[in-house]
């Protein structure tokens, strides 16, 4: 990059953890975050389990109190990742000059909570059959009128932004399971071509409202309601399908020179961010030659070789598709290079999973280790990556890539590298 950027804040609002000591401490323990839902009422849903945050509260981070009203619970996790991050990082609001802060954040689509328009429903339905006429009274009526704020995929950076006074570039990406690193990459580009010093940047998902699991379907989830915790099982022969999660990471980028002259800790060098796309037509299936050029990319930007990558942090979504696509990708530009999956700890978190899985690389260099893998028992033959399991993997040189990918053909991939 043109201009040094380094990552000096982590923020994590996960089902393994909030805050990234309490993140880092359960994914080292190997403990899982995927559990029976608790939220609501699954007994008419075939899969009744994912990673579900249990102690999230948002009233400890959202200020003003009052915001919580115009926040679905993406938007409240985005912002409190955010508000940890820059915690974490020794920044507090008037710290930097506000023309020279920035945030750009993923998420998902937002889908509307069944509460929010019950109300509406049931005086629709009130004479036993639905009434198409009324809704537009009802509505009117019943629903809070600022309810469309709640569902908006802007408003994650537009609370941290107004909260944090960070009057430099603004966006928001919506791009499904790339949104974090594209998010990243975006923010990074802010600060190489000298518009800001400090950007906050991550993603946020929820893949666990119920609204959003009829809305997908639950065809590609697995099905292992008897035994959830070992349901999510990355390029394991025996993977049958993805975990629906909730989360969000946030993590806080800086110039160089702007946290050397602040005396800030440095948590790891942001070397390279490169996005490509692979054109999907119809039915056809992904090839993984958009992944392929992301990778190819991500190393020529960052100036590595493949024998200098330390680890890979795969997508790893444990599908039998795109784990098998996503595999031989990464076999065929980066060789025999060790793999951690995050996935299996804490299931798909949507467009917080990118962020939340680089988190546990910077963490893994910090701590000198690899994270191991979950539930990889037998390697699946079609999988020709070095899955690490077991336990963490040491002595690798201190750089990490992390990808990730979407059925719609789009890829990232993410190079950082211990502080110098």
């Amino acid at each position: 990059m043109s201009r040094e950027i380094v990552i000096t804040g982590l923020g994590v609002v996960s089902p393994l953890g909030i805050g990234r000591e309490a993140f880092w401490d359960q994914l080292q323990a190997g403990l899982s975050g995927v559990r029976p839902i608790t939220a609501f009422d699954t007994a008419s849903l075939e899969v009744r389990f994912g990673g579900q945050i249990l102690d999230f509260d948002p009233k400890l981070y959202v200020r003003p109190r009052k915001s919580l009203k115009v926040m679905s619970r993406e938007i409240q996790m985005g912002f409190a990742a955010a508000d940890l991050a820059l915690v974490d990082a020794g920044l507090s609001t008037g710290s930097v000059a506000p023309d020279r802060f920035g945030v750009v954040f993923g998420s998902d689509m937002i889908y509307a909570d069944p509460h929010d328009l019950e109300g509406t429903y049931r005086r629709c339905a009130a004479s036993g059959s639905f009434n198409f006429e009324q809704w537009g009274t009802a509505a009117m009526e019943e629903i809070y009128p600022l309810w469309l704020l709640k569902l908006l995929p802007n408003m994650t950076a537009s609370h941290i932004a107004i909260a944090h006074d960070a009057r430099g570039p603004n966006n928001s990406i919506v791009l499904g399971d790339v949104s974090s690193l594209l998010a990243i990459a975006e923010a990074a580009s802010v600060i190489e071509r000298g518009w800001a010093d400090v950007m906050i940047t991550g993603g946020t998902g929820c893949r666990l409202d119920p609204t959003a699991i009829v809305a997908r379907c639950e065809h590609d989830l697995s099905h292992r309601n008897d035994d959830p915790q070992r349901a999510s099982r990355p390029f394991d022969q025996d993977h049958d399908g993805l975990v629906n999660g909730e989360g969000s990471g946030a993590i806080v980028l800086e110039s160089l020179d702007h946290a050397l002259s602040r005396g800030a800790r440095i948590h790891a060098r942001l070397l390279s961010v490169t996005a490509r796309h692979e054109p999907v037509r119809g039915n056809q299936p992904l090839t993984g030659s958009g992944l392929r050029a992301a990778i190819r990319g991500s190393l020529m930007r960052a100036g590595l070789e493949p024998k200098n990558v330390g680890h890979v942090n795969a997508h790893g979504l444990s599908t039998v598709a795109m784990d098998r696509v996503e595999a031989a990708a990464i076999a065929a530009e980066l060789g025999n290079v060790p793999v951690t999956a995050p996935k299996a700890s804490f299931g798909h978190l949507g467009a917080g999973g990118g962020t939340v899985e680089l988190v546990a690389s910077v963490l893994g260099l910090t701590h000198g280790v690899v994270p191991a893998t979950l539930n990889y028992e037998r390697p699946d033959p079609a999988c020709p990556v070095n899955v690490v399991h077991g336990s963490p993997l040491t002595g690798r040189p201190p750089t990490a890539m992390k990808v990730n990918l979407s059925s719609t053909g789009q890829a990232a991939a993410v190079v950082v590298a211990a502080p110098e």
